[in-house]
């Protein structure tokens, strides 16, 4: 079939979380980086254990206890000012740079982000952005109250868009995101932004393996399930040429 919506996951695809650094680093210095990696280690850990046990909080909820887990187990001291205003980065995280241009460049698409975010994270990041000019949806799977990578969290692509998943090209920088979505019939392509070239280099050329290349090894390497997506590009911009290619 032709492709004819491109979804995107939102944070860490469309969206750099990483750019909280910036925030962190300011309120505890020396300890941005490694906040900003633990923190996203447990929030998204608390999305597949809070969905295994059936005790659904929305995603803001899950940031917020996932960051007081953070500076709880580094022995961090922070009032409630300096805990809000790293919470807010959440609302307006840097856009990737080739981000705004890929979307334009793919407007004969439907648009939409199919996100772990709550409704109102999402809502409130898309306009601080200005993406809420070019999207044609931005999807939440708070109506579903179970996260990705469950089935029932991509059903949601079809009942908004109104398309079939053959007709979907999904896009996920996260591999058990990418792969989630292949294991519902979504066509998918992973932004693979770390190569394991790069990984082994980066732990050769040190004798500690650093923290943010810990992180990169955990959370941006392809899982090990069996399933494959179906395409991968090293940037957002090389997307408009995939889709391009894709039989009909």
């Amino acid at each position: 079939m032709t492709i004819k919506a491109v979804v995107f996951d939102a944070y860490g695809t469309l969206y750099d979380i990483q750019s909280v650094a910036s925030i962190t680093d300011v309120a505890f210095p020396g300890y941005g980086e490694m906040i900003t990696q633990i923190w996203r280690i447990k929030q998204l850990e608390y999305t597949w254990l809070r969905s295994l046990m059936r005790r659904y909080e929305d995603f803001s909820v899950i940031t917020r206890e996932s960051l007081a887990y953070t500076l709880r187990t580094l022995g961090l001291k922070y009032d409630a000012a300096v805990f809000e205003r790293i919470m807010d980065k959440y609302l307006h995280l840097d856009l990737y740079p080739d981000a705004r241009r890929t979307l334009t460049d793919l407007k004969q698409y439907k648009l939409a982000i199919l996100s772990n975010g709550s409704a109102d994270m999402l809502n409130t990041l898309v306009r601080n952005t200005g993406l809420d000019a070019i999207l044609d949806a931005t999807i939440s799977i708070d109506s579903k109250r179970i996260f990705k990578p469950s089935p029932e969290a991509y059903s949601l692509i079809e009942g908004r868009l109104g398309v079939t998943p053959a007709e979907v090209m999904f896009v996920s920088s996260n591999p058990w995101d990418a792969i989630g979505a292949k294991s519902v019939g979504l066509n998918t392509v992973w932004i693979e932004r770390v190569s394991p070239d790069a990984m082994a280099e980066a732990c050769r050329n040190n004798d500690l393996v650093p923290p943010l290349t810990m992180f990169k090894a955990l959370r941006m390497q392809m899982d090990e399930h069996g399933l494959e997506p179906d395409y991968r590009a090293h940037g957002l911009s090389a997307l408009a040429e995939i889709i391009s290619c894709v039989p009909a």
